[in-house]
């Protein structure tokens, strides 16, 4: 009967429809702690039974028989679809310390091919609140473990029945939401799923928050390297109240169900046949507060790991630059390579210190890739090169955008020699990007658009063939490149090809770092100077693309500035009157990137725009001991009172002065009053006003404008 019952448990997290029938054998619990949490294993099954943050007395898993252990997906011959289920298997549970647990599961049966040769070790250790997961399989077996979940919580619970929870994670220059209650909509798709899920994938973003009114939990993969992709999830048991919003049933159980949201970390191992594998670590711990101190313990583990890249002065002085794409995958052939050298002209008359050119390569933007040839259309090689030193002449930077990520299918090289290293997937089928639409309306509506098939950076010959490749665009001269897109690799995430020199499956990620390692090697032999810019990357390849390119709204959260005071991060400006966009860069301490037509035309063709930029730039010139030199707090350090809206960011000066940045993005004037913990005499200056006058804290924000606030 022990047994049936514990088959009927590995049923039920399989499929929610089973939930109802599982009813688990509780044994005596085995129990770590320290001043900060507790957490209890069964002594039998191994499985996570009890959590609680002891400060808040948040029971994070709060319902012993739902405590579940892990669960494996070893696909059949001729069945994808077997789990070992850990849950219900006897485990032999080792007590170490106070402080630390190891967990022997040795015979592991799986839903339809029964007892396998495998072993599952699953260390947990707690220190100081830091909850670190580890584990070992040992695949004796002559089938491929595709994934692990592990740690998994089968009873996430809120610190209240009412609390909302939240989930944040990292992307494209943002510390972006998702809902997990009072609503929880399904990510997935109904037809592929039982009950609502969500995914956060650590290709994007390594740790994850849950946040809920005034503390959270932090999650991390602890592998900055990144071997494997591993995937933070959570799903909703057995659905939704209603499926017009998707409310989460505030009740234990709904029509005979339990009610109850897992969370469990999935790791992509694909452990092939008699092997051993190690997991990655995962780290859970406590904070109080909001996302600031969420992201403190990712700040604290990052300075553990990350280099620093060399920087090029320049991109650390004031400045703004200007973004121009010359042709596209249209043959519009807009810019020749010699009147380029105008359109540099007008960015030194207006200040700008650098172009970020687009479109420079044979066929154009999102045409052509990944060739770094001059198009003949626009000129010759040496047309281009004579028209980028005439620009840098005049102190103006040109950055060459590039792609190497994808391969044109359009294009005879790919045809011919690209095909050899394109990423493919378990069924030997090439992955394909769908590619971008141009101003025509035969390829706005999708139909002469080029498609890309997704290369392997994986393959060692790859990468070398593309940094051959890249030496053409060294050898033009400029002063540095945006490798735009390095921020993703479209769908893929694996690539199953057997012929790229390496053991498939490769995880494509895990290409990016060796890639950028080669091609700075290459820069390194022109100039240590030579930039690396890329496009809203993932942190961690900051120690390579020291530069940061991406778009903001009015809700983006400013994390990768608060991860780093001072790494040049670029914001694009489009708008013909963009006082908003421009308010919102100061507040941040972003670079200017001016796009008048979306990047396509001059950058006289919106003087409202440039106008107002060159002001907030020459107030960050007079006062860059704070808003440029100055420490990032967002909002920490400060509060501010205010009679509409108001959005503001915190500096703090080398001396231990405070400014405060107050945006005002209304069209009528709100007033605002700042406070600053044991403040000093206070001044205030605005774009418009930039002489430094006297205040007590309080001032009026004009419309569609800002002040900031200094301590002198």
């Amino acid at each position: 009967m022990k047994i049936i019952a514990r088959l009927a448990l590995a049923m039920a997290l399989l499929c929610p429809a089973f939930v109802a029938q599982a009813k688990p054998v509780l044994n005596d619990e085995v129990v770590i702690q320290d001043d900060s949490l507790l957490v209890a294993f069964d002594s039998g099954t191994g499985a996570l039974v009890r959590m609680e943050r002891k400060s808040t007395h948040w029971v994070i898993q709060r319902r012993p028989e739902l405590g579940t252990t892990f669960r494996m997906l070893v696909p059949l011959p001729k069945q994808r679809s077997n789990y070992v289920m850990g849950t219900g298997q006897p485990a032999r549970v080792e007590k170490i310390s106070d402080h630390e647990v190891r967990i022997h599961w040795d015979k592991l049966t799986s839903d339809h091919g029964g007892v396998l040769p495998m072993k599952f070790t699953g260390g947990v250790v707690l220190n100081h609140g830091k909850l670190t997961f580890s584990g070992s399989l040992e695949n004796n077996s002559d089938l491929t473990v595709e994934t692990i979940d592990y740690p998994y919580l089968g009873d996430f619970s809120r610190p209240a029945k009412t609390s909302p929870m939240q989930v944040k994670a990292m992307w494209y220059g943002n510390l972006e939401s998702a809902e997990l209650f009072p609503n929880f909509g399904n990510d997935k798709g109904y037809w592929g799923t039982f009950t609502p899920i969500k995914t956060f994938d650590t290709n994007r973003s390594l740790f994850i928050l849950i946040q809920t009114p005034g503390q959270g939990i932090y999650v991390e993969m602890q592998d900055p390297f990144q071997k494997y992709l591993l995937e933070f999830t959570f799903v909703q048991n057995p659905g939704v109240e209603q499926s017009v919003n998707a409310p989460v049933p505030q009740v234990d159980e709904i029509d005979g169900h339990p009610v109850n949201l897992e969370f469990r970390t999935c790791h992509f191992i694909f452990a092939h046949p008699h092997t051993k594998y190690d997991l990655a670590p995962v780290v859970i711990q406590c904070y109080s507060g909001d996302w600031h101190n969420g992201v403190d313990l990712y700040k604290k583990w990052r300075n553990t790991w990350f280099k620093a890249p060399h920087e090029p002065a320049w991109v650390q002085d004031v400045h703004s630059w200007f973004q121009l794409q010359i042709n596209s995958p249209e043959q519009d052939y807009r810019v020749k390579y010699k009147d380029i050298v105008q359109y540099g002209k007008e960015c030194a008359e207006n200040g700008v210190g650098a172009i970020q050119l687009v479109g420079w390569n044979e066929d154009g933007q999102d045409g052509g890739d990944p060739s770094q040839n001059t198009d003949p259309n626009l000129g010759t090689r040496q047309d281009l090169k004579d028209a980028i030193k005439k620009v840098q002449a005049m102190g103006v930077k040109m950055i060459m955008f590039g792609k190497l990520n994808w391969a044109d299918k359009t294009k005879d090289w790919y045809k011919n020699e690209l095909y050899k290293y394109a990423a493919t997937d378990p069924y030997g089928i090439p992955y394909e990007h769908g590619g971008y639409s141009y101003y025509t309306p035969t390829q706005l509506a999708g139909i002469n658009t080029r498609r890309r098939a997704v290369m392997d950076f994986v393959s060692p010959q790859f990468r070398d063939r593309i940094t051959k490749e890249f030496q053409k665009l060294l050898d033009l001269g400029g002063a540095g490149w945006l490798f735009d897109e390095n921020c993703h690799h479209g769908p893929v995430k694996y690539s199953f090809a057997t012929n790229h020199g390496y053991t498939a499956p490769g995880y494509i990620y895990s290409g990016d770092m060796p890639l950028a390692s080669q091609l700075r090697a290459a820069a390194d032999k022109i100039s240590p100077d030579f930039l690396f810019a890329g496009e809203g990357h993932m942190d961690w390849l900051m120690q390579y693309y020291s530069t940061s390119y991406f778009r903001i709204n009015g809700g983006s959260i400013p994390v990768c500035r608060y991860l780093d005071s001072h790494s040049p991060l670029i914001v694009a400006v489009n708008g013909f009157d963009d006082r908003e966009m421009l308010n919102l860069i100061l507040m941040d301490r972003y670079i200017i990137s001016y796009e008048p037509y979306n990047f396509k035309g001059h950058i006289t063709d919106f003087k409202m725009t440039l106008d107002y930029g060159k002001k907030i730039d020459a107030l960050r010139k007079r006062y860059r001991a704070y808003l440029w030199d100055g420490d990032f707090h967002d909002t920490l350090g400060a509060s501010v009172v205010a009679n509409g809206d108001c959005k503001y960011s915190v500096f703090t000066t080398s001396t231990g002065k405070r400014a405060v940045v107050l945006v005002n993005p209304v069209r009528k004037a709100v007033n605002c009053k700042v406070n600053i913990p044991n403040q000093g005499k206070l001044v205030m200056a605005s774009p418009e006003n930039q002489d430094a006058r006297a205040t007590d804290g309080s001032v009026e924000v004009p419309p569609r404008s800002a002040v900031v606030v200094m301590e002198q």
